[in-house]
């Protein structure tokens, strides 16, 4: 195999100097189009890849924008995948017969796959690389710091890293922070209407259904967004003059694994209540799941809701009622205004929060 080529390839190729090869790839706006295209026809014949380390190194940024999120799915069965040496068995197929069983246990970050499919969209618009990064339990620090180093900005959503971890952090590097702010910090944040969509959801379950025994679902202990759902949650009650507890009794720490565990737990105590708030759709159908396994019908016996507008919530059974946020439009905004504050390092912390939708579907209401 001969060597790849090199810029002064490209450089010779063209006829033109390495300085005008570099500004095409760095600065093409200062390069005359006629030019450029003469460059980019000797890279496409030579079939030259340029170097982002070393264009990297030269402008002091590496081009690379980071999205950093919480890893609430366990690592527990992970297997090294067997790439040695071809399969004696990879011929057969094997023929499954999946009916009439229990539901799948396996943890899906739904709600994460819409965040990060807006994130990459966003960043490629502005023409940067996606670096992706998953904390887990003691590795989440090390991790995030890791990922420091090697963008130029990063997005973080909430409860994946401490706000002393992200406040180094900005010293370094421009941080968005995907959740409310908080009193005191000068991070750049993108939210939704997380209290209003839940005022709006427990209100229509009391004023229009007439539920007046309701439990809360409480995600993370440390999550922004499930403090502004459960604020929501209370005022709603308040509101009408309905008592609530000073914090949630009950916790599914956002997965669908919780939800069962909370419905196991609420079938087991013999007294079920009307209607069941989740903080988020994982864990509404983790109830939904325990629920049917119980033999206790949705919405007949028990009103089941979440938050969030995961597919997975329009495609279940019953069909979820849910307040659903524009995830693919929060990944979105947390980029541009991580690209705006690499512009303009120097602008005011800014902060977006977007409006949210309340769904009605068969889980609160029959069809």
């Amino acid at each position: 195999m001969g060597r790849n080529p090199t810029v002064y390839d490209v450089a010779t190729h063209a006829g033109v100097s390495i300085a005008t090869v570099s500004r095409v790839f760095s600065r093409p706006d200062t390069v005359k189009q006629e030019t450029r295209e003469r460059v980019q026809a000797s890279v496409d014949a030579l079939g030259y890849v340029p170097s982002g380390a070393a264009r990297g190194l030269a402008a002091r940024k590496t081009g690379v924008l980071g999205l950093f999120f919480p890893g609430l799915d366990a690592m527990d069965g992970i297997s090294d995948v067997p790439i040695d040496g071809e399969d004696d068995d990879a011929s057969r197929t094997t023929i499954i017969r999946d009916v009439g069983g229990v539901a799948d246990t396996r943890p899906l970050n739904l709600y994460f796959d819409e965040v990060l499919r807006g994130s990459e969209l966003e960043a490629w618009r502005n023409g940067f690389v996606l670096l992706v990064g998953v904390g887990r339990g003691t590795t989440s620090a090390e991790t995030v710091r890791e990922m420091a180093g090697r963008v130029d900005g990063l997005v973080v959503l909430a409860g994946s890293a401490s706000e002393d971890e992200l406040a180094q952090l900005a010293r370094r590097i421009p941080v968005v922070v995907m959740a409310g702010a908080r009193g005191g910090d000068t991070f750049d944040h993108v939210s939704v209407s997380n209290s209003e969509g839940m005022r709006a959801l427990v209100g229509h379950l009391v004023d229009d259904l007439g539920v007046h025994d309701l439990v809360y679902v409480a995600g993370s202990i440390d999550s922004p967004d499930d403090a502004e759902r459960w604020g929501g949650y209370r005022s709603a009650l308040a509101e009408r003059g309905m008592p609530a507890p000073d914090a949630p009794l009950l916790r599914g720490d956002f997965t669908r694994d919780g939800g069962r565990r909370v419905g196991r737990e609420l079938l087991a105590s013999g007294t079920l209540p009307r209607a069941v708030v989740c903080a988020n759709d994982q864990m509404a159908l983790g109830v939904i799941d325990a629920a049917r396994i119980g033999g206790v019908e949705v919405p007949a016996d028990l009103i089941v809701t979440g938050f969030d507008g995961i597919d997975a919530g329009r495609l279940s059974t019953p069909r979820l009622t849910t307040v659903k946020q524009p995830m693919e439009l929060l990944g979105r905004a947390a980029v541009q205004l991580l690209v705006r504050r690499l512009a303009d390092p120097t602008r005011p912390a800014g902060s977006v929060r977007l409006p949210v939708e309340v769904y009605l579907r068969e889980s609160s209401e029959p069809a």
